[in-house]
């Protein structure tokens, strides 16, 4: 079994920061060419410099991609700096509080688009222009002509009243991912989610330095008794990007150390 990227070509999306990034980085130090995209084009700009001057392996791509037409030119561009894609990783997505009492709440709308639809379109660009590769140069064999993984959440099975929207775009985006795996199956593209839980992320960063014993609560309600690295999420995304995980599609893997597992309430409820 190989867990090799080696010369595949990927886009990476959320790429100036986080997780995002931390995947970009570690695609890169694999031997993948990466597209690194993403809104922030000043940090892009840092973050891809400081990796590599090689224009060869690594490039990026600034826009909002809630917009069509710029998943368009990401898709474009990206064909035209390394001649095809091989491996989509969306791991663009914000997180907002909600009201779930205020009618006038839009964030349940914002986040969808924001962390599920945007997914979805630039998958579909991607597995069209996949399909026409493999049509125009086509190979023996039955192995996958390409692999596409959504960054998803534990917040689409266990979550909380403020976090409505995010859990809500969360499990969206999982059966997004179930099926599109089943329409892509067919053409030989295979599409897994990652969902992730008490990840070293930007947004955990900020609510560690905001609330006060927040970091101990989350380690007492992990198993694995600690906070993960957003290199650890990279490694499970190079899994399932790798001709290792060749038979695998439509699962969503959980990186959560254990903390789905847990039952809080303390007695046997039935």
């Amino acid at each position: 079994m190989t867990l090799s990227i080696q010369g595949k070509t990927a886009i990476v999306t959320g790429a100036a920061n986080g997780v995002g990034l931390a995947i970009a980085r570690h695609f890169v130090d694999r031997g993948a060419r990466v597209m690194f995209a993403d809104r922030d084009k000043v940090r892009l700009a840092d973050e891809c410099g400081e990796i590599t001057d090689d224009a060869s392996q690594v490039q990026y791509f600034a826009g909002d991609l809630r917009e069509k037409l710029t998943i368009e030119n990401l898709v474009s561009a990206t064909i035209d700096a390394f001649d095809g894609i091989d491996i989509l990783v969306n791991a663009s997505r914000q997180i907002l509080r909600t009201d779930p009492l205020d009618p006038a709440d839009t964030t349940v709308e914002g986040l969808l688009e924001q962390n599920m639809f945007t997914a979805l379109r630039l998958s579909q660009a991607v597995a069209r222009r996949m399909i026409a590769r493999a049509e125009a140069d086509p190979r023996d064999g039955d192995g996958a002509i390409g692999s596409i993984i959504n960054v998803s959440s534990i917040a689409a099975r266990r979550t909380h009243p403020d976090l409505l929207a995010y859990s809500v775009a969360a499990a969206a985006l999982d059966q997004t991912t179930r099926s599109l795996a089943l329409a892509l199956a067919p053409h030989r593209i295979r599409v897994n989610g990652v969902a992730f839980g008490s990840i070293m992320s930007a947004s955990l960063k900020a609510s560690l330095g905001e609330t006060s014993g927040l970091r101990e609560e989350i380690k007492q309600n992990t198993p694995l008794g600690r906070i993960a690295s957003a290199r650890e999420v990279a490694g499970a995304v190079q899994f399932l990007a790798s001709e290792g995980a060749g038979f695998i599609t439509g699962e969503v893997i959980t990186v959560d150390g254990g903390r789905t597992l847990l039952d809080n309430v303390t007695f046997a409820a039935h």
